[in-house]
């Protein structure tokens, strides 16, 4: 498909829904791990750092695969990419519901991390080819949206079929629901071609060295890392711990709580997708709503800190949606580079976004059980943590916000 080529509305609708079908699950299969703590802390006596670095085996398993998907996605396109790694997710949720030890359940979430890491990247690097730059913003906020909505599906829906089917039975439909969306993929998503398969080439020309000094990349990179990669850590993991452990609250709900939280997500980017393109016609950058928008997920968090054991699923609700200004910057990276490397540019950045994840879930869970060692109960503990996690974003905020003002006075000059 050329480069230029665009879909029309019936079609783009019909792609849409394919993705989101596959990307539904894919954070479904996500999350889990949050609604599934107790019960596999329990049944295999996991301590905060084993449950940290579970979590984030997901995220290590997606961040290894993101160099040569992007190369893959840029030269082969999004349906046979797509098809082929969720074969490989379809193990991985296998392995998951046959496992009978720690490392059998992390060797798992890895194998089924790399098998999904395709489920955004894929239908990003085809809507950068197919749909307009406010189309684009429209369409990568829904996807985060239908994101939320399988985070939603993992909280109380889960927890309704656990006496049912146990955990391990949850996996096995997980894999089965997961052929399926191969299947829809292979049949509704276009074929990729290139306008002159004798040049196909030269269309690949911006190599990944160019893709990581490019000044808009570097100066969205620490806010990725910490930011946007601690929103997710606290989503898909941490919100859950901290209210049945500092709260008190019970798993079933711990379950609720991780239900409003991610209902929550979901009206927030259905929000940006219904906002993005009229912020687009009145020329107000990414950048800009992320530098005056950011810094309230960050006194949210320090109003958590303070607050401790009466910090309930409402603050961790506000602290996740008012950080959903990050999520500009991952399209944002996209329209900065050539179409033709979306892929790559894309894939680069997701695997600095999931890098981050990974070190803040394990690191959270790390300094937990490090205050704990030194003498502190539980709550001081994660009160601990979180502060330093906190420091942590204001840091890599500062960062951007001197690139950003760097970049206002290039163009004021």
């Amino acid at each position: 498909m050329a480069a230029t080529e665009q879909l029309g509305p019936r079609a783009a609708v019909t792609v849409f829904l394919t993705f989101a079908f596959a990307y539904f699950f894919s954070t479904l299969v996500r999350a889990i791990t949050a609604t599934l703590s107790p019960t596999l802390s329990a049944e295999l006596s996991l301590s905060a750092s084993e449950l940290g670095l579970l979590a984030g085996g997901y995220f290590f398993g997606f961040a290894l695969t993101q160099l040569p998907l992007g190369r893959w996605l840029d030269r082969y396109g999004p349906r046979r990419i797509s098809v082929a790694f969720l074969s490989v997710a379809v193990l991985g949720c296998v392995a998951f519901a046959l496992a009978t030890s720690f490392t059998g359940l992390l060797a798992a979430r890895v194998l089924t991390g790399m098998g999904v890491s395709a489920c955004l990247m894929a239908p990003l690097t085809g809507y950068r080819r197919w749909l307009t730059p406010a189309a684009l913003l429209r369409a990568n906020s829904w996807m985060l949206m239908t994101g939320s909505l399988g985070m939603v599906a993992a909280t109380l829906p889960v927890q309704w079929l656990m006496p049912l089917l146990g955990w391990r039975g949850l996996f096995w439909v997980l894999a089965a629901l997961l052929v399926v969306c191969m299947g829809l993929l292979a049949w509704r998503v276009p074929a990729w071609r290139h306008p002159d398969p004798a040049a196909a080439g030269a269309a690949f020309p911006v190599g990944y060295r160019q893709i990581l000094v490019h000044p808009y990349f570097r100066q969205m990179v620490p806010i990725a890392f910490i930011n946007y990669g601690g929103l997710a850590a606290v989503q898909t993991l941490w919100a859950g711990p901290w209210m049945v452990r500092v709260t008190g609250l019970s798993a079933q709900a711990s379950a609720q709580g991780l239900f409003a939280i991610n209902l929550c997500m979901l009206c927030a980017f259905w929000t940006w997708g219904l906002i993005n393109p009229g912020l687009v016609r009145r020329g107000l950058a990414p950048e800009r709503l992320i530098a005056w928008g950011l810094p309230i997920s960050m006194l949210v968090l320090a109003g958590i800190v303070w607050m401790g054991p009466a910090a309930g699923w409402t603050m961790w609700a506000l602290f996740c949606v008012s950080g959903t200004f990050v999520s500009l910057c991952q399209p944002a990276v996209a329209q900065a580079l050539p179409a033709q490397a979306a892929g790559r540019a894309l894939s680069a950045f997701n695997l600095v976004i999931f890098a981050g994840i990974f070190t803040v879930q394990w690191g959270l869970g790390l300094a937990v059980d490090a205050l704990g060692a030194l003498g502190w109960d539980t709550v001081a503990s994660f009160r601990g943590a979180f502060a330093v996690f906190g420091l942590c974003c204001l840091l890599a905020y500062g960062v951007f916000l001197r690139g950003y003002v760097s970049q206002l006075q290039r163009r004021r000059g």
